[in-house]
């Protein structure tokens, strides 16, 4: 059985690959560099060139494959443009494609809440996506998420090392964040479980949390006070409707809705236990957040010594030469 994953180089993509190879199975990539992939066939992974832009390009990409996980993605505040062509319209003819390749499985990562949002550009593809899936009878699961450990190091842990201002809303709402490597355990189980095709799953983390509880998390394992600047929901949606009347209100204006589906409680504690009850995980089996931020502000901490530590041996150095 061969998996086809396309994003393969991304954060959640490349530790599919990784899973799926350890597990035996023949993993083929999709990507549009070759060269920046090269680490994928280190590990084992064939590579083919493939552009969800270029429709013509899949169907070579798609022979002799059993599984399509798309594992590729924008980011809320990319350009529309580029978000529509390649999460809508990309999407759409990979489907296509799938279908007449006689694809097996189709694995979709998508994002939780998205018909409470499909104002927001980014859900409303995702939601179309969904839906031309459903109707595809191509077998699928669907996996929608409300994001990823690797996601918070640049909004919170690095602005703390760097002694920058943390932009956040004063909200409410928790979310259960999710390490990427348990998603892909989450993604491959579904294999091998019938029961989970033409399904839809809820998934995060087995602790949601608050963004202020983050922040005291990343100042206690980095020593360091973080310096803050609350920006209250209720503005977003002011700032967001005089946005409108520029020209550069496109991008502004997603980056403030999408940051309005934070205001909601998106992590579900039922929905998401009732995911682990039926591919056989427990919370324990999933890295905690706590230990994910350890790890990183333990790494990182002592690279900042070894870094000091050098500059210093150096400038002695310095000082011995006069």
């Amino acid at each position: 059985m061969t998996i086809l994953v396309i994003g393969a180089t991304g954060t959640l993509g490349r530790q599919i690959v990784r899973q799926a190879l350890q597990m035996g199975y023949p993993v083929k990539c999709g990507v549009r560099n070759l060269r920046k992939a090269s680490f994928l066939r280190e590990w084992g992974a064939e590579l083919v060139y493939a552009d969800l832009k270029l429709p013509e390009t899949l169907p070579n990409v798609l022979k002799d494959v059993s599984v399509v996980v798309d594992a590729a993605t924008l980011r809320p505040d990319d350009e529309i443009g580029t978000t529509k062509e390649v999460d809508l319209i990309g999407k759409l003819a990979l489907i296509k494609a799938a279908k007449l390749a006689n694809v097996k499985r189709f694995i979709f990562f998508s994002i939780i809440n998205n018909d409470k949002f499909d104002y927001v550009p980014l859900m409303n593809l995702k939601l179309s996506i969904e839906s031309n899936l459903r109707q595809s009878e191509i077998p699928y699961t669907i996996f929608q998420l409300s994001g990823f450990f690797q996601g918070l190091i640049a909004q919170y842990a690095i602005p703390i090392l760097d002694k920058q201002t943390i932009w956040s809303t004063q909200d409410t709402a928790k979310i259960a964040y999710m390490d990427t490597q348990d998603v892909a355990k989450f993604c491959l189980r579904s294999l091998v479980l019938p029961e989970t095709i033409n399904k839809t799953y809820l998934l995060g983390g087995p602790k949601s949390w608050l963004s202020s509880e983050l922040i005291s998390v990343c100042e206690k394992l980095s020593g360091q006070e973080a310096e803050i600047s609350f920006i209250p929901l209720f503005s977003l949606g002011l700032i967001k409707t005089l946005a409108g009347f520029s020209k550069w209100s496109w991008s502004v204006t997603d980056r403030l809705a999408f940051a309005e589906v934070l205001s909601e409680n998106t992590s579900s504690s039922d929905n998401i236990n009732e995911a682990y009850k039926v591919f056989g995980f427990e919370p324990n089996d999933l890295l905690s957040l706590e230990d994910y931020l350890k790890e990183y502000f333990a790494t990182m901490l002592k690279k900042l010594r070894d870094l000091n530590y050098d500059q210093s041996q150096a400038a002695r150095r310095k000082d011995l030469t006069f």
